[in-house]
């Protein structure tokens, strides 16, 4: 016979309460939010392998757009086919077979102490810069160097912006330049993506007859030097001179500077 004296368990003294009471909602709320943060993790971890095609896809197009070969009607994994990707050590100018250039990370390098230095003249704003990059190689039919596509990145107004640049197989000569991922203020310093701006690239020099650096991104067209000389965005100086310094920087000698002597001189 039970013991009418004895007092109700916490379990039942819990479901006895109304449903309204403070309890309960709180106990509802924190089930509600366990159960959504699981089924979301769930999601996040299954489309993980999605997002990573995807962007693996994404980056291949940039790639193919800078260097003018890509057909929205062809696949994109077989027109990349005619890339070779090689990781270049940026302080020797020269490729290594240290790493897998199809599975090498760039920007996990630039995080990575053992793969990167910390910069103190630092004009681009990365604070670290990768040791190791990989650089695509695009070659003609006959085996000889047609372009070579350079990963380059560097800070904006808001943001850090990513893209690539490719050069003709002179090393001098800029064929196109693009950025794939920024944070700039829509109609201003996102006009990086406008495909006008991005057609002044075409034929722009880097270096002068004396190996010295000039290409420049600036509001105001100088007299002599067009060569080198891009229009900066209307309204967006401060994009316009990361864009200015990103560019000044992975061209100088802290960047692709010797791979480029090597590729002058033939040594690639």
């Amino acid at each position: 016979m039970p013991d009418e004296n004895k007092k109700p368990g916490l379990l039942r003294r819990f479901l006895d309460t109304p449903p309204d009471s403070v309890g309960k909602t709180i106990f509802v709320a924190v089930t509600l939010c366990l159960v959504a943060s699981m089924i979301v993790s769930a999601v996040a971890v299954s489309l993980r392998p999605v997002q990573e095609v995807n962007k693996l896809k994404d980056k291949q197009i940039n790639i193919l757009q800078v260097a003018g070969l890509y057909n929205p009607d062809t696949d994109v994994t077989e027109a990349f086919k005619v890339f070779e990707p090689r990781v270049l050590e940026l302080a020797t100018g020269q490729f290594t077979e240290q790493f897998d250039a199809a599975t090498f990370d760039d920007r996990a390098a630039a995080d990575d102490p053992e793969l990167s230095v910390a910069l103190t003249d630092d004009p681009a704003s990365i604070g670290r810069q990768a040791k190791f990059v990989t650089v695509y190689l695009l070659r003609n039919e006959d085996g000889s160097l047609d372009k070579v596509v350079l990963p380059l990145h560097g800070y904006g107004l808001w943001s850090t912006l990513y893209g690539f640049i490719a050069i003709e197989e002179n090393a001098n000569d800029i064929f196109g330049l693009q950025f794939y991922s920024h944070g700039e203020t829509p109609g201003l310093g996102a006009e990086v993506d406008n495909p006008r701006w991005k057609s002044l690239w075409r034929g722009k020099k880097l270096y002068d007859e004396n190996d010295v650096l000039q290409i420049t991104v600036a509001k105001t067209a100088p007299s002599a030097g067009q060569e080198f000389h891009v229009d900066a965005l209307a309204g967006a100086t401060l994009t316009s001179n990361g864009v200015d310094n990103l560019v000044r920087f992975w061209m100088g000698k802290a960047g692709y500077a010797p791979f480029l002597t090597s590729l002058k001189a033939g040594e690639i």
